[in-house]
């Protein structure tokens, strides 16, 4: 089984509301190959939220406590970062899932590339939380632009 990010299926869980539909995973989830799911969601998050950007690292600096997620009032939201990372764990692990797409430059979701936590618009090389969880786990985390080169 394949999980993948709810955006990409085209459900609007995004921080601002909108999704990131890739018409290619969504026919997989619809034709029941992927399952989907949303790690802020999971962490508590509602929507809309405000936007949130890992300071200080990526993903593995996070779970290490080296780093921070924080949202762009200063909020500190390591936590439900955290949370949601260790739900989507769980629920990979229950659908023995063989690969994971997850939405590239989220805090959460990035696998090769997040945003500097600077909020001006600059990506970085890095993991998001989940992602850095997911892989640390020995799952394969892949993004939906790998996904197109790779499965399409």
């Amino acid at each position: 089984m394949i999980l993948v990010s709810s955006c990409l299926a085209g459900l609007t869980v995004r921080y601002n509301g909108t999704h990131s539909l890739n018409n290619e995973i969504n026919k997989l989830v619809e034709e029941n190959k992927a399952i989907t799911i949303c790690p802020e969601l999971l962490g508590g998050f509602s929507i809309p939220r405000e936007p949130a950007e890992i300071i200080g690292g990526n993903g593995d600096d996070v779970l290490d406590e080296k780093a921070k997620v924080v949202e762009k009032s200063g909020k500190d939201v390591t936590e439900l970062y955290i949370k949601g990372a260790y739900a989507t764990l769980e629920k990979a692990l229950e659908i023995n899932a063989t690969i994971v797409v997850l939405k590239e430059n989220s805090p959460s979701c990035g696998s090769l590339k997040i945003y500097n936590g600077k909020f001006i618009g600059e990506k970085i090389e890095g993991m998001g939380v989940t992602s850095a969880l997911l892989k640390r786990n020995g799952l394969r985390v892949i993004s939906e632009e790998q996904f197109a080169e790779t499965y399409l």
